[in-house]
């Protein structure tokens, strides 16, 4: 039978989208719910870690504002980002469903990923800008949980927590040695007759005159009175656009002028007297522009105008780089071009009575120092010819004889594919080993690209200083030599106190102008030997270098590329491997200059049967010609210490951060076969050269900077003046008049080193002026 079925339909189940809206909507109306009152409070945590990096990274980036102002804005706009990052991150973690503190885990990793941002576009590699992201957040949110258990009154948890926050960056660097190498103290002369006369006073204390100080400037400067409406001269604008072609309007903004109308600026410090007095310019590199450079050299301004020198350091920081605007094209060769227009401008000042310069200025005695690209700088405007030959600033200051030019960790950069040469001019160099900026000794290939022409008075010196940085010659530019944040990360532990560096400065700057500008013979012997000064230096490592115009040469391996051939004579070696080489860099690049590399082998023998390994050079007869009667007072030469390329690690004996030092002897020989042979240690000790770490870790080092550090050290030279009187103690029938050979012993295994610049030298100091 049938029967009627009534069909009932099933419930209608809400669509899938409108489910997904609706969850979608319930947990982001519960994004905050987790973060209880405990997570709200360690917010402070990721709050301060992204505060800090805003902060540094505008530090590093000035705006020229004041640091005051640039340090409200950074933790102003990372207030801000961090709210806006953190709560959309909140939201999408609220998406996933996690029961976790969303708001605070949101800004947590919000500020992970600002610090990893700016410390990659700091020049860090991704990998190691992860890294110190990843630690930096952690670190911030455990400090952020402390922060609220304490709040929270869970005190116990809370203080043990900020207890290990706080000791463990202090063990980490006792455990990963912290401390600074050490050096042993200033190595002294002996009493022999070679230290300096009593008469000498320290170069780097204050002289007898009382000076003025002053500027002079375009008076429209509209950031420093000093060189605006308080400036003591007016100066003239200069027209820069023969060189420079890239000026943005940014930067117009900030100087309020291009480069059509450049400001002749600067401070000067003036010796009170009739004069006239020698001339010193001062010029700094390149450093943000927004934080001025050159006060930096105040301390060198008072220090030589109280000796009586007219000392002016040159304000060109318009032509530095700035994060905003770059840097002008073709800087390098303006930085030189300023140069002389301020000598024109000074020339004029001298001319015109009722300015401090008239009738004060020796223009027969002019110097030029510089720092960094200034150091580059004043190099190339004591050659100048070389790349401004048709500019009349050229023919401007042909009345300044440029005697001397001095430069503190100096680049080398060819600009128009040129270098400079200097003929006949002192040069001194200083060079930090630990400098994180121009990481190689520049300086030194200046200096050999320095030479005399004929018997001169006139030398050249060199200082390489263990534990010296770049920025603290100059005492505005701070500790760092890389800007922030990416400086943070430079290894301090083995920096030296920045007076300390100054005072170096000070005492070189010094000795050096009073050398060649006052004529004091009596302080060249400090750039002779570097001991003779050791009462007025801190104690540290230092390596020179001096080679003066009136050096007989035997060998300076410039002539050809046969070994067996020198200047001087034939050589010939036994035992140990030699060759012809250029002495090289940090970056394995080539310096312009040969020397002869000699290497021992704990090996094989390289000849069997042959005891000592040695090189050996025989004079010719027109260097034993000259020799005779000539006045040479001893053996001199340029030693690299090379041991450093050997891998000593693992030698319980030897520092970690110290190579061996080579055990070498010397001998003369004369036409009767006599000969005396004198250990070079007991003349002065062949130093290790420091191994420098310039970052926390040689992980890091790797990955900074591109990898700009290199090896942890470079070919330095010290040059060794070995008297004969030490020869003849050795051997009294010696005779000095018939010396027919000079031989160099290598004792100990696997010593290398390199030579240079073998000669006999004169005391050319002791019977003549040096102007």
């Amino acid at each position: 039978m049938g029967m009627d079925l009534e069909y009932a339909p099933a419930p209608q189940r809400p669509r899938l989208h409108r489910r997904i809206l609706s969850e979608t909507g319930r947990r982001i109306i519960e994004t905050y719910h987790y973060d209880t009152p405990l997570w709200r409070i360690a917010l402070t945590g990721p709050w301060t870690l992204f505060t800090l990096a805003f902060t540094i990274a505008v530090m590093g980036i000035p705006t020229g504002l004041g640091t005051a102002a640039d340090m409200i804005l950074a933790a102003g706009a990372g207030t801000i980002v961090m709210a806006v990052a953190g709560n959309l991150l909140a939201v999408l973690l609220s998406l996933t469903g996690l029961r976790i503190p969303h708001l605070f885990t949101g800004t947590l990793l919000s500020s992970m990923g600002a610090v990893l941002l700016i410390l990659y576009y700091a020049d860090l590699e991704i990998e190691a800008a992860l890294a110190i992201a990843v630690i930096a957040a952690a670190a911030a949110g455990l400090a952020g949980l402390a922060a609220g258990l304490l709040r929270t009154r869970r005190s116990l948890t809370g203080g043990l927590l900020a207890a290990v926050l706080v000791l463990a960056p202090a063990m980490l660097v006792y455990g990963t040695g912290g401390s600074s190498a050490s050096y042993p103290p200033v190595q002294t002369l002996a009493a022999d007759g070679n230290v300096l006369p009593a008469a000498a006073a320290d170069p780097g204390q204050p002289g007898s005159y009382t000076y003025q100080s002053f500027t002079y400037g375009s008076g429209q400067d509209i950031h420093r009175a000093e060189y605006g409406g308080q400036a003591g001269l007016l100066s003239t604008s200069v027209d820069a656009t023969e060189y420079i072609k890239t000026w943005p309007k940014l930067r117009t903004l900030f100087w309020g002028f291009d480069p059509g109308s450049l400001p002749l600026n600067a401070r000067v410090w003036m010796p009170d007297g009739d004069g006239p007095f020698p001339l010193v310019l001062m010029v700094h590199g390149n450093h943000m522009m927004e934080d001025y450079s050159e006060g930096g050299y105040a301390y060198l301004g008072e220090q030589l105008a109280s000796r009586g020198f007219i000392a002016v350091s040159l304000d060109e920081n318009f032509l530095n780089y700035s994060a905003w605007s770059g840097i002008p094209d073709n800087d390098f060769k303006v930085r030189t071009w300023m140069i002389l227009k301020h000598l024109q401008q000074i020339a004029s000042f001298a001319e015109q009575s009722g300015t401090p310069f008239y009738q004060k200025v020796d223009y027969d005695k002019t110097a030029l120092l510089g720092h960094s690209r200034g150091g580059q700088a004043v190099a190339m405007a004591a050659d100048a010819a070389r790349w401004f030959s048709g500019d009349p600033a050229l023919a401007a200051i042909k009345q300044f004889h440029i005697t001397s030019v001095i430069a503190l960790a100096p680049t080398d950069k060819a600009i128009d594919s040129k270098q400079a040469s200097l003929v006949d001019v002192n040069y001194l160099t200083l060079q930090g080993a630990h400098d994180g900026d121009v990481h190689d000794f520049y300086g030194d290939r200046q200096y050999m690209r320095s030479s005399y022409s004929g018997n001169t008075a006139a030398f050249k010196s060199s200082l390489y200083i263990a534990g010296a940085n770049h920025s603290q010659f100059n005492t505005n530019w701070g500790l760092y030599d890389q800007a922030l944040p990416s400086g943070l990360f430079l290894n301090r532990a083995d920096i030296m106190d920045g007076a300390e560096q100054r005072q170096i400065a000070k005492v070189y700057v010094s000795a050096f102008l009073e050398t060649t500008l006052h004529g004091k013979a009596e302080y060249q012997q400090l750039f002779r030997d570097y001991r003779s000064g050791a009462e007025w230096l801190p104690d540290t490592a230092y390596y020179s270098r001096f080679q003066s115009g009136a050096l007989l040469t035997v060998a300076s391996y410039e002539e050809d590329r046969k070994k067996s051939t020198v200047k001087g004579g034939t050589a010939t070696a036994e035992g140990l491997s030699w060759n012809e080489e250029k002495a090289r860099d940090r970056q394995s690049n080539s310096k312009p200059s040969y020397g002869i590399l000699l290497e021992r082998s704990s090996g094989p023998a390289q000849n069997p049967g042959q005891d000592e390994a040695y090189y050996n050079i025989k004079l010719n007869g027109k260097i034993t010609g000259n020799l005779a009667g000539s006045g040479a007072e001893g053996l001199t030469f340029s030693l690299a210490n090379r041991n450093s390329d050997s891998d000593n690690e693992g030698d319980p004996e030897i520092p970690s951060k110290i190579a061996l030092s080579p055990d070498v002897e010397v001998e003369l020989t004369d036409s009767n076969e006599t000969s005396a042979r004198l250990p070079l240690d007991k003349v002065m000790d062949i130093l290790p050269l420091p191994q420098t770490e310039f970052t926390l870790s040689p992980w890091l080092e790797e990955r900074m900077s591109d990898g700009k550090y290199g090896d942890l050290s470079e070919a330095v030279f010290q040059t060794y003046e070995l008297p004969f009187e030490r020869f003849l103690e050795e051997e009294p029938a010696l005779d000095l008049d018939k010396l027919t050979e000079i031989t160099f012993y290598l004792q100990g295994e696997d010593d290398k080193i390199m030579l240079d610049d073998i000669g006999f030298y004169e005391r050319e100091d002791q019977s003549q002026g040096l102007q």
